[in-house]
C-alpha cells in the first residue's frame, strides 16, 4: 500500500503568510503541519509516499527531503495548476499503479492518527473508504449522506446539506478510482472534485464505506483552525525544560528547548519555547508556540504562534489570537509624537488597541 499526500494549493485563506510559505509548513506546536501527516502515515505501516507539489515544491522538498527521517521513501509529483483533488489522483496514476492507497490532505490534522482507518480498509476491502466527522458548519465541506455502512450520496459544499457529516481529508481507494477520475467533468470551480469521483463509484455499484471518527480533527486552512490545532496539540505535549530559566517561572505544561534563555519572565503552559530563543521581561502563554531563534522582550503574548527569527519588543498591549510569520519585527516606537507606523502586505489583518 502507498500514500498520496497533497501539498499543493495556494493557501489563499492564510494570506499573507502563504505568499511566502507553503501552508502545509506552517508550524503547529513548533512542528510543520505536514510532518504530523507523514508521522501518521508511517505509524499506519505505510512506507512509500508520493507528495503532490505545486508552486511551493522547492520549500516542501527542502523540508521533507527523501523522507528517510520518518522511514519513508518519498517521490514528488508535480501538479502545475491546482485543478482539484481528483486531478491529483489522476496525475499520480503512474506512481500508484494498481496498488491500494491512502490519500491524505497535507494541511489536515487527526489526533490519534489513521492506523485504525487503514487497518479497517485492509480488513474489509471495499473499493473506497471515506473518513467522516460531524461538524457544525457542513456547508463549508464535502458532505456525505449515509445509510448504515453504505454511502448514498456526496456533495461538495452544499448550500442545503443533507447531513452534518463532513469529509475529513483522508480517503482510501483501490484502482477503480482511476476509472472515476477519468469519467468526471470539472465542477463550477473548474476543478475535478474528489466528491464527484466517489459519487461516480457509488452510482456505478462499487462499494464505498464510511468510517465515522469520534476524536478530534482539523482542516487547518484558516487562522482560527490553526490556533485551535495548536491548542489541542499543546494539551498533549510533555513538559521539559532543556533551556535556561533565570529569575523566571514556568507554570504548568511548558517545554523550553535547548539553547533557549528565559529571563525575568513568566511562561504559563501549555506553551513551547523553541531552541535558541531569548525571552526577557515577558509573559508567554498559555497556548502559545514560539519557534526557534525568536526574541521577545517586554511583551505579553498568549494563544498565538510566532514563527522563526521574529522579534517582538516593547508592545504595550497583550498580543492574543495571532499568527506571526518568519523574520517579523513588531516593536514600539520610541519617538514622539506617538504613532503607529506600518508596512503590511496584501490581505494582511491588523487590529490596534
Amino acid at each position: 500500500m502507498k500514500a498520496l499526500v497533497l501539498s499543493g494549493g495556494r493557501g489563499t485563506r492564510l494570506r499573507p503568510i502563504t505568499f511566502t510559505r507553503a501552508k502545509q509548513l506552517v508550524p503547529v506546536a513548533n512542528k510543520p503541519i505536514l510532518f504530523y501527516g507523514l508521522e501518521a502515515i508511517q505509524e499506519a505501516g505505510i512506507r512509500e509516499v508520493g507528495i503532490i507539489v505545486g508552486d511551493t515544491k522547492p520549500e516542501i522538498e527542502q523540508a521533507v527531503g527523501d523522507g528517510s527521517r520518518w522511514g519513508l521513501a518519498v517521490t514528488y509529483i508535480d501538479q502545475p495548476q491546482p485543478l482539484g483533488l481528483a486531478h491529483a489522483v489522476k496525475i499520480a496514476r503512474d506512481y500508484l499503479g494498481e496498488e491500494e492507497f491512502v490519500m491524505y490532505l497535507g494541511d489536515n490534522l487527526i489526533l490519534g492518527g489513521i492506523r485504525p482507518f487503514v487497518e479497517e480498509f485492509l480488513r474489509q476491502r471495499p473499493n473506497c473508504q471515506i473518513l467522516l466527522a460531524r461538524v457544525r458548519n457542513p456547508q463549508q465541506f464535502g458532505v456525505a449522506e449515509i445509510e448504515g455502512n453504505r454511502v448514498l450520496r456526496l456533495e461538495e459544499k452544499p448550500k442545503q446539506p443533507r447531513s452534518d457529516l463532513a469529509l475529513v481529508g483522508v480517503y482510501m481507494f483501490d484502482q477503480h478510482v482511476f476509472q472515476a477520475v477519468h469519467a468526471i467533468k470539472p465542477s463550477w470551480r473548474n476543478e475535478l472534485e474528489i466528491t464527484d469521483a466517489i459519487q461516480y463509484l457509488v452510482e456505478h455499484g462499487y462499494e464505498v464505506r464510511p468510517h465515522l471518527i469520534s476524536g478530534w480533527w482539523k482542516d487547518t486552512g484558516k487562522l482560527e483552525d490553526i490556533l485551535e490545532a495548536n491548542r489541542m496539540l499543546l494539551d498533549q505535549m510533555q513538559p521539559a525544560v532543556e533551556g535556561v530559566l533565570e529569575n523566571s517561572r514556568a507554570e504548568g505544561r511548558v517545554r523550553i528547548e535547548a539553547g533557549a534563555t528565559v529571563r525575568d519572565s513568566l511562561v504559563r503552559g501549555p506553551s513551547v519555547i523553541g531552541a535558541n530563543c531569548r525571552i526577557t521581561d515577558a509573559y508567554v502563554g498559555p497556548y502559545t508556540s514560539i519557534s526557534e531563534q525568536v526574541e521577545i522582550e517586554s511583551c505579553e503574548i498568549e494563544h498565538s504562534i510566532v514563527m522563526t527569527e521574529s522579534r517582538l519588543s516593547g508592545i504595550r498591549h497583550r498580543i492574543v489570537d495571532s499568527l506571526i510569520g518568519r523574520n517579523v519585527l513588531i516593536a514600539a516606537a520610541e519617538e514622539r509624537p506617538s504613532a503607529h507606523r506600518l508596512m503590511l502586505g496584501d490581505n494582511s489583518s491588523v487590529r490596534l488597541g
